[in-house]
């Protein structure tokens, strides 16, 4: 097994832990811990750190080193600078809203399980050859959403996909209905008001109706 196919077992793994992947873009990292910590009891332990803010590497820092049960990873991954910054920082993986020749050979180089964003069968086919076969389906909601994803599934059977952008706790049982989708990404998880108040039980409850999602039409208690 390559390196690349090693890599995207373990992603596909933590993927499979709940149906949710929060999506989180940090203002403060001195909240980072109270914020994984509500997720994780709250059944969503992966969770993407986006590398958005001036704070988000010391939030990756933080959640790494004291959020027992956390899986962080870095998202918004736009350089091979980011990715050994983000490692170095304890993130256990990578995401990206697109993927380039550079972000690829330096999240190989790098060891880190990579989530990279595509959204046309060429580049997914693209990804596909090189040994991803877990991708990230960006931005979903406004190229095409379930039924493009659900056209995707007969052509390329072996690829699946976390689908992000635009997703929230309506919309995403219709996308975890579909065989080809691994998770959704959210950034509904964790409101700005929320954060604000350190209503830290809020978020707690999100995370539980998140992770207890069923595809729609589901008979699954």
């Amino acid at each position: 097994m390559s390196d690349v196919a090693r890599s995207q077992e373990q992603l596909a793994a933590w993927l499979k832990l709940a149906p949710v992947v929060p999506i989180l873009t940090l203002q403060d990292a001195a909240q980072a811990v109270a914020v994984a910590r509500a997720l994780v009891a709250g059944g969503l332990p992966v969770i993407e750190v986006t590398l958005r803010t001036e704070s988000a590497l010391d939030a990756i820092r933080a959640i790494a080193r004291e959020v027992e049960g956390a899986i962080v990873g870095a998202g918004t991954l736009l350089s091979a600078r980011q990715v050994e910054l983000a490692s170095r920082a304890g993130a256990r993986f990578g995401v990206a809203p697109g993927a380039t020749l550079q972000l690829l050979a330096a999240t190989e180089a790098e060891g880190v399980p990579f989530l990279p964003g595509a959204c046309t069968p060429s580049e997914i086919m693209t990804l596909r050859e090189r040994g991803y076969r877990t991708v990230k389906f960006f931005p979903a909601s406004v190229v095409g959403g379930v039924p493009w994803l659900r056209a995707l599934a007969a052509p390329l059977p072996d690829v699946t996909f976390c689908a992000t952008g635009g997703i929230d706790v309506r919309s995403a049982p219709s996308y975890l209905a579909l065989p080809n989708v691994i998770a959704v990404g959210g950034s509904w998880l964790a409101p700005r008001e929320a954060i604000a108040a350190r209503d830290w039980q809020a978020i707690e409850i999100l995370a539980r109706e998140a992770a207890a999602l069923r595809p729609a039409g589901s008979m699954q208690p």
